[in-house]
């Protein structure tokens, strides 16, 4: 039975892997950490941890007795651009500690990357796995570096890691967090709340989502997945499905005939989505470890607009 420590599990993806891990493994034998506790925090263990402070992640991973971090704390691509020192100070800072705890203690190794690790000089359509990797935001940049220390770690030390390149991800659990792809979920909000949206990205402007159940799944099928088979181990590109906003209108009107979108764009924003990728190939992840997506965007806007109603209606 796995022992896992995850930092960052207040986040977007955390908030919600935690409640999985525990159904998997157990409540006991899940330790979530963050940087604060709030009134929010799931039942179960949990410590506050700063990733900056290497010597208490040690200590708490060793008290536990974890044999598998994953490591989901990071600063998101827009609020990265707000501010790039912090973001590589948390983002980079954290990873290495990360890592170097899970050396030291001769753990497994989760981190989850990004499409923000493509740029501009990438190819848009049918991305490959291998491929031009020159992001033109720190967020991006922050990736494409993790993505190497994670490869490093494992030939230089053997240091069992692995991670997926997330897209934008959709929940109805977890509100946006300063993601540049998080149109993707205000939308819906704003659907049932007041009929109209305006979106900060340009309509045409294409880019790989995907719903957060399949993102969950897409880790811990990782997390279990045969080492002998895993070829590349870090940073498989990963897709549910790939969009742009007004075609997530479309999907909306089917449920809400009424609602009624308009465009504002950000310019910035939208100089992030314009560097990344308009659908990237995922055959990789396919033939090494069964990666599969359920929902696609009809299928996911059903269940995004029922959950949000039972959650606003209480």
């Amino acid at each position: 039975m796995k022992k896992i420590i995850v930092t960052g599990a207040l986040g977007q993806i955390g908030s919600e892997l935690i409640i999985k891990l525990r159904t998997m493994y157990g409540t006991e034998n899940v330790l979530a950490t963050d940087i604060k506790q709030t009134d929010s925090v799931m039942e179960g263990p949990f410590e506050v941890l700063d990733v900056t402070d290497v010597k208490k992640m040690h200590a708490l991973t060793k008290s536990f007795g974890a044999d598998t971090m994953m490591h989901m704390a990071a600063l998101l691509s827009a609020k990265a651009e707000e501010n790039p020192l912090l973001a590589w100070n948390l983002n980079m800072g954290g990873l290495m500690n990360a890592l170097e705890v899970s050396r030291e203690l001769e753990m497994q190794f989760f981190t989850p990357s990004s499409i923000g690790a493509f740029g501009p000089s990438t190819p848009k359509k049918g991305t490959p796995q291998d491929t031009l990797q020159r992001p033109t935001t720190m967020y991006g940049v922050n990736k494409v570096a993790g993505e190497l220390l994670c490869d490093y770690y494992h030939k230089k030390f053997g240091l069992d890691t692995r991670s997926v390149r997330f897209p934008g991800l959709i929940s109805h659990v977890s509100k946006p967090g300063g993601g540049t792809t998080d149109y993707a979920v205000e939308i819906y909000y704003k659907a049932l709340e007041t009929g109209r949206y305006t979106s900060p990205i340009a309509k045409g402007t294409y880019m790989d989502m995907m719903y957060m159940p399949d993102a969950l799944q897409a880790i811990t099928d990782l997390l279990e997945a045969n080492p002998e088979k895993l070829i590349h181990r870090n940073a498989f590109n990963v897709k549910g499905m790939s969009f742009e906003p007004s075609e997530i209108a479309a999907s909306i009107q089917k449920h809400i005939p009424s609602f009624e979108m308009s465009y504002d764009v950000n310019s910035e924003l939208q100089s992030i989505a314009d560097s990344w990728p308009d659908s990237i190939d995922i055959s990789v992840a396919c033939e090494e470890w069964g990666f599969k997506s359920i929902y696609d965007l009809d299928s996911m806007t059903i269940d995004m607009l029922e959950n949000l109603k039972l959650k606003m209606d209480k």
